[in-house]
């Protein structure tokens, strides 16, 4: 390893972009202070922030981080996809468990590796009729899916659950152990240990596209992956090239190529394919494979490309028809037939048809809930809604002081406003079953409702009433002071079915 340097400084920096990423959102906690944000990596997605932005018809920050990576991909190539993507570090990972793969045929590859494109054209094609599908083949979204949803809340309960029966068995003195436990509880296990529905749904997906890798390199990245599409189109111009000044004619670069972009007679290669991984400098024996920008270096048989003419031109203009639409007025999604959830959404939520559109599903603002209230949709509210958030009452509530879903929203699906502003946005109306609730029905002392209303004039009041001779203290719903929070509903003794429900009917949608 101590010769491949370029190799070694490749995996190191994989590793520490993959790190950064894992840290970012695990340290996205509750309150947030002086962390690096969130949104960075999904800010610096080109794929996202862009048909972001042309599904909705507007101009996002993000925009800005997008445009430099583009820049830099335009000089020297898919340097993103073999050096910083962390859904790619992890299929690279689990690529090196299996050495020996299935190597493609050019025909077989050929046919492979257009589906991306195709599948980027259908994302591009649907931002201009005002639908933003990125989400579903994002490799970004995808990874912070996972860890957000998986990694951090089943490492955080492992963890906590070995240190708890360690500490519980050990006889004697333990206290630098238990010193130990409580900075753990303070730094990396200070994470609230979460419950996610469908999760399950969520790493099943993520480990198909990781476990392709055993069996043929890259095979995500090759086929399916859209960002990397996009950034085939752009390195297909790139300055920086593979040059192979003499060829013994081995076979070891194009059997071992991770993206099958080096052809069989080891010379001629597919720019837009090759992701700069540089196993080819090592594994040449004459060592007469290089990469350079200087243009008088290269000649013929180092320039190829990686779809045809026709099908680089019918990629490009459905690439290049949203752009024409930018300055155009947004369709109507009424007429798309969206079916409006009865859910709950997060405070602040835009309205639903732009909510959906904006939300990339990500996971971040489900992950930073402190109250792990906001929980992944599935099909309760139609196919276009699945992993978008709701707040799920049964689970948690919205906490009255907190504002984190939309500080590290990355495209602005949930409006960033001050707390005291948020504090007044309605989510729904809190609804009092009479038939179940205790006071009403029963005539039981209970008032955990109204206690824990976090509305500084109340939005629960009581209401006391003479019953058999009896004074009752019965709840009762100020609709004009609701929020909707749904922390009466949480709190709510009366199980399974809550006493109180929340009706999203009357929220505030912007």
């Amino acid at each position: 390893m101590s010769n491949k340097k370029l190799v070694l400084i490749r995996r190191i920096l994989q590793t520490a972009f993959l790190l950064l990423f894992i840290y970012i959102l695990w340290t996205t906690t509750y309150p947030l202070t002086g962390k690096i944000p969130s949104a960075l990596f999904f800010n610096a997605d080109p794929l996202i922030m862009i048909t972001t932005a042309l599904s909705e018809r507007l101009l996002l920050p993000g925009l800005l981080g997008t445009f430099l990576l583009i820049l830099l991909t335009f000089l020297g190539g898919r340097f993103f996809c073999g050096w910083i993507c962390p859904l790619g570090t992890v299929i690279d990972f689990c690529g090196r468990i299996k050495r020996k793969k299935q190597v493609l045929e050019e025909t077989e590859n050929k046919k492979v590796r257009r589906v991306k494109f195709y599948i980027l054209s259908g994302i591009l094609i649907s931002a201009l009729f005002g639908i933003q599908i990125a989400w579903i083949v994002d490799p970004t979204v995808i990874m912070g899916r996972f860890v957000s949803l998986n990694l951090i809340p089943t490492t955080t309960l492992i963890l906590d659950k070995f240190f708890i029966f360690i500490l519980q068995t050990i006889e004697g003195r333990y206290e630098p152990l238990f010193d130990f436990y409580r900075e753990m509880k303070a730094s990396l296990l200070g994470v609230k240990t979460t419950y996610f529905s469908h999760s399950g749904i969520v790493f099943v997906f993520f480990l198909i596209i990781t476990s392709a890798a055993f069996f043929i390199s890259r095979l995500w990245c090759r086929t399916l992956c859209p960002l990397g599409a996009f950034y085939a189109v752009i390195a297909k111009h790139s300055r920086l090239r593979r040059v192979v000044d003499k060829c013994v004619d081995c076979g070891k670069c194009h059997t071992n190529c991770r993206m099958g972009a080096i052809k069989k007679d080891n010379i001629h290669y597919l720019s837009d394919e090759c992701i700069l991984c540089m196993d080819c400098i090592y594994e040449c024996p004459p060592k007469s494979t290089r990469f350079t920008f200087k243009q008088g270096d290269l000649q013929s048989n180092t320039h190829a490309s990686g779809i045809s003419r026709r099908n680089f031109l019918i990629f490009l203009s459905t690439a290049t028809l949203p752009l024409l639409g930018m300055g155009q007025k947004k369709p109507s999604l009424k007429d798309i037939n969206i079916r409006h959830p009865r859910i709950i959404r997060p405070p602040a939520a835009l309205k639903e048809e732009e909510f959906l559109n904006r939300c990339v599903r990500c996971g971040n603002c489900m992950k930073v809930c402190p109250t792990n209230g906001l929980q992944p949709v599935m099909v309760e509210a139609g196919s276009r809604s699945i992993w978008t958030p709701r707040l799920v009452p049964e689970i948690g509530y919205c906490e009255y002081n907190c504002t984190q879903c939309s500080q590290v929203c990355p495209t602005g699906a949930i409006k960033q406003l001050p707390l005291e502003q948020k504090q007044k946005v309605k989510l729904g109306i809190a609804k009092i079953d009479r038939e179940i609730c205790l006071p009403w029905k029963k005539n039981k002392e209970c008032i955990v409702c109204e206690e824990h209303c976090p509305i500084p004039d109340k939005a629960i009041k009581i209401k006391e009433e003479l019953i058999n001779g009896k004074i009752v203290l019965r709840p009762e719903i100020d609709e004009d002071l609701c929020t909707g929070c749904a922390i009466c509903q949480t709190k709510c003794p009366v199980e399974p079915r809550r006493a109180v429900k929340i009706s999203p009917k009357k929220s505030d949608r912007f």
